[in-house]
């Protein structure tokens, strides 16, 4: 994609935020954490640091890039959010998200053991009003550990505002 204005949605620290601002992208970051954006921000003066929580948080713009990497909140809140995300969009804006599944739990490593917050693909997809689904895939994750490398299965959501 062309570098325009992005948002990364539970940013933490804002690793992604920093990258894509370092690419030419004018980013925005938002998380609840004072102590993680404030991190970001000792990192990174290109990113426009938020702190808010992003359940009731309302972007006043239009973005060409939401991110949402690894953000799990309960089914009806993710949802919620979801919905509200996708009009954020501009034109042709594009939706990158990507989570732990929830076969994760029985056949990866890592990430959070609570079905409840993970993510299923043909649950999220619906979601999606008014996007066309660029991709929609269960990928494999290398996850190193004193034990070896191990695979973490993650859900990938690509979704373009046509």
């Amino acid at each position: 994609m062309r570098p325009g204005r992005g948002l990364d949605l539970a940013s933490g620290e804002g690793r992604n935020a920093i990258w894509l601002a370092e690419q030419g992208w004018d980013m925005t970051a938002v998380d609840f954490s004072d102590a993680a954006i404030e991190r970001g921000r000792a990192i990174s003066n290109e990113v426009k640091w938020v702190v808010a929580d992003i359940r009731d948080w309302e972007p006043g713009d239009f973005y060409d890039l939401v991110v949402i990497a690894y953000l799990h909140l309960m089914l009806d809140e993710f949802e919620l959010l979801i919905r509200r995300v996708v009009t954020w969009l501009a034109p042709t804006g594009e939706l990158f998200m990507v989570g732990h599944h929830r076969r994760n739990i029985e056949h990866g490593v890592g990430g959070p053991q609570v079905p409840e917050i993970l993510w299923d693909i043909e649950e999220i997809v619906p979601w999606l009003d008014g996007l066309d689904i660029v991709e929609a895939e269960v990928v494999e994750r290398d996850v190193v550990g004193e034990d070896g490398s191990r695979i973490a299965l993650d859900a990938l959501i690509r979704a373009r505002r046509v």
